[in-house]
């Protein structure tokens, strides 16, 4: 099985040397079959210069797409390059690399077409903003609400996707600029099988996240809720659609 680990970049120059050595040191150290791909979201630091001087395979965006725009860049990147599994990994350092190694035996075991890495499924002691704590509980209300599954941290972006997701997600005419509950929420209903596992995060040390801030978060709750209720309208539709043809 081949592996590509994404890791979206925005201004991470101070974070991906690490990032990338940490991951390389894994990658070794547990022989496994994986390249390392950044996308550097048309960065306004010297991030591009740095993935350069360190021989990182990285591509550049020509203007900013967003942390989905870049991650859909590496999904078509997987499908080009006839990937097996996709491995989602941040580029500013909250991410752990030997983590990895839980989502690979979780999606191994329950041949799960999605793994989440969860925050909260045990106290790790990580923590979130009071808007965005409060968000995960109530998407994770949400989530057991629509589909009847328990999905501890919806938010995380530290997740492992077989090649039949991240093809579905890479031809998407329009991926969430968000992809978190809105995302698990649609999946589940379509009927792939999501998995979470218990990891460890670390906050970033250097930069600012994209959630940083009063007016994004907010702005974040708003989107993530439209886009969580035309989801269940469109599967609603589609759901009656398919019950009238039936009869």
């Amino acid at each position: 099985m081949r592996y590509l680990i994404i890791i979206p970049c925005y201004n991470e120059a101070l974070n991906i040397v690490k990032v990338f050595e940490d991951l390389t040191e894994f990658i070794g150290a547990t022989r496994l079959n994986a390249d390392i791909l950044a996308i550097n979201d048309s960065s306004t630091d010297n991030t591009e210069q740095v993935l350069r001087e360190n021989k990182i395979c990285f591509l550049s965006l020509p203007f900013n797409l967003g942390y989905s725009g870049a991650l859909q860049t590496g999904f078509k990147y997987a499908i080009a390059h006839n990937f097996d599994f996709v491995i989602q990994f941040d580029g500013d350092g909250q991410h752990i690399p030997t983590e990895i190694q839980k989502l690979l035996n979780a999606q191994a075991e329950n041949d799960a077409d999605i793994v989440i890495g969860s925050r909260f499924i045990l106290n790790s002691g990580y923590k979130h903003g009071l808007l965005r704590s409060l968000g995960t509980k109530i998407f994770t209300l949400l989530i057991n609400m629509i589909c009847g599954e328990k999905i501890t941290d919806p938010t995380s972006g530290f997740q492992i996707l077989k090649r039949e997701v991240f093809s579905r997600y890479a031809k998407m005419g329009a991926y969430p600029r968000y992809p978190d509950a809105n995302l698990v929420i649609q999946m589940i209903l379509e009927g792939f099988k999501v998995r979470e596992v218990p990891v460890k995060m670390q906050l970033r040390i250097f930069g600012v996240s994209m959630h940083a801030g009063f007016w994004n978060p907010l702005f974040y709750m708003v989107h993530m809720f439209y886009s969580i209720f035309m989801i269940i309208i469109q599967y609603g539709a589609s759901m009656f659609h398919h019950q009238k043809s039936i009869k």
